[in-house]
């Protein structure tokens, strides 16, 4: 979502740091690039200016002036407003007394039902909540039967559809099944329309009214930019927000409405949704998420992943044949499959530092989620004991391999040669006590990714230079 503005801060700032000393009209001249930078991003313009001044009152001031690295430490002042601005604090869903109702808003087509099952599925899985869910949109045709299938899909329960209810009553009738059932959690979708209307302002008014939600969330689509803060603004005004979850944050959007928001309505942006699938939601960290925004990398989020998606009993065994430098396409299949489950390359190579300077040469050199694949269904169409004893794959093999893929015998022998690379490199890892484990093990390994790709450009961090 930020790519367009990461590019352009990122290389503002490095003109900073490369400097020994900074004067005031340096300073100008880098913020005046940062505010066409933002404005770009679509953020809005109140916020664009109040951004701007914060951080050339804290960037001319006697502590960068006298500082030893001034250009660091004007990443620092231009990092923490940008933390400031995006919500320091008050990202926590707050959750009283059960049954803790939330209330979904938002216009139709922003993703409010699919997040509502997501924020379910978030609840029950990881914060170890009862939650039911019930559908009030009692406007568009199906919106409750889709909140029932999403509900079996996430494994959350649901209200049970009864017809020719208004919302208000099934509002009532869901916060007494709520109390009765013993939930902690309820969550309430709210009717959408295709733009802000009165008659949406007082349904939801009244729901509100009646439910007394410890939790008013504004559902809102990152793609619609600047529309995206008017449309918090007017909800604002008429339910008091309490939090923003932004959809599509995966796509390619320009990131303004999220530094905007928060500013405009005063409610913290407290989730993301990242993609189609129901455990795609991710907590919104102000912190990591400027620190992306700078290109300084987000490691903890990417230990989180890893925590989550690693299988521990096969890490071990792996760990076990490392020091044997007995890598074969079982092992390799596991590590690409929870690659996927991480985010793919995209998502994990997006939070490694300094990667937002390399995407060109990463584009170059094939790093992207369909390589992932290719590489998968070149392992499915080996047998089971080609998998095993990678040796035994001759020339005739090897065009049968490519032809059960689909792809060409040179993509097959790439995947080979990656193999052979890895269990090279795994040996002597092994023999260096196990230091830099390879992905899936606690962290992104360069030499993992390096194999994954074939071998990735000069420079890239941590690969030696050709």
């Amino acid at each position: 979502m930020f790519d367009g503005l990461q590019a352009r801060l990122t290389s503002v700032i490095d003109k900073l740091k490369g400097r020994g000393a900074l004067s005031e009209a340096d300073v100008d001249e880098a913020l005046r690039e940062v505010r066409v930078a933002l404005l770009e991003a679509d953020v809005a313009l109140p916020v664009v200016k109040d951004f701007i001044a914060r951080v050339r009152v804290r960037a001319i001031g006697e502590e960068v002036v006298r500082s030893v690295t001034p250009g660091q430490q004007v990443v620092k002042i231009v990092h923490d407003a940008l933390v400031e601005t995006l919500g320091a604090e008050g990202t926590e869903l707050s959750l009283g007394s059960p049954p803790a109702s939330i209330l979904m808003v938002g216009l139709q087509g922003s993703g409010k039902t699919t997040t509502s099952a997501k924020l379910g599925r978030h609840l029950q899985v990881k914060e170890k909540k009862r939650v039911l869910m019930a559908s009030l949109d009692v406007h568009r045709p199906a919106a409750m039967e889709q909140l029932k299938i999403l509900g079996e899909q996430a494994e959350v329960a649901t209200l049970p559809i009864l017809p020719n209810q208004r919302a208000v009553d099934i509002a009532k009738r869901a916060m007494a099944a709520a109390r009765v059932g013993g939930y902690d959690v309820l969550i309430l979708d709210t009717a959408g329309r295709q733009h802000i209307d009165e008659t949406l302002m007082t349904e939801v008014a009244q729901i509100r009214d009646i439910t007394q939600p410890h939790e008013t969330l504004l559902v809102a689509d990152a793609l619609t930019g600047q529309d995206a803060v008017n449309i918090a603004k007017s909800f604002n005004e008429r339910v008091k927000l309490t939090g923003i979850v932004l959809t599509r944050a995966d796509g390619d959007s320009r990131g303004g409405a999220a530094l905007s928001m928060r500013q405009v309505t005063g409610a913290p942006i407290k989730f993301l949704g990242v993609g189609e699938k129901l455990d795609a939601l991710e907590v919104f960290h102000p912190g990591r998420i400027a620190s992306r925004i700078l290109d300084m990398g987000d490691v903890v989020s990417l230990v989180e992943k890893a925590v989550e998606n690693v299988d521990r009993e096969k890490a071990e065994k792996l760990a076990k044949k490392m020091k044997k430098g007995e890598l074969d396409f079982n092992d390799l299949a596991d590590q690409l499959s929870q690659m996927r489950k991480m985010g793919g390359m995209k998502g994990v190579l997006g939070m490694l530092p300094g990667i937002g300077k390399m995407k060109e040469q990463l584009s170059a050199a094939g790093l992207d989620d369909s390589m992932l694949k290719r590489q998968e269904a070149i392992i499915g169409s080996m047998t089971k004991t080609e998998r095993v004893k990678p040796d035994l794959i001759n020339g005739s093999r090897r065009k049968r391999i490519a032809a059960g893929a689909g792809v060409e015998v040179s993509d097959v022998n790439k995947v080979l040669k990656m193999q052979r690379q890895m269990s090279d490199v795994m040996k002597r890892m092994g023999k260096m006590g196990g230091k830099g484990l390879p992905f899936g093990m606690g962290g992104a390994n360069p030499q993992m990714l390096s194999g994954l790709a074939g071998g990735l450009p000069p420079g890239f961090p941590g690969m030696p230079k050709k």
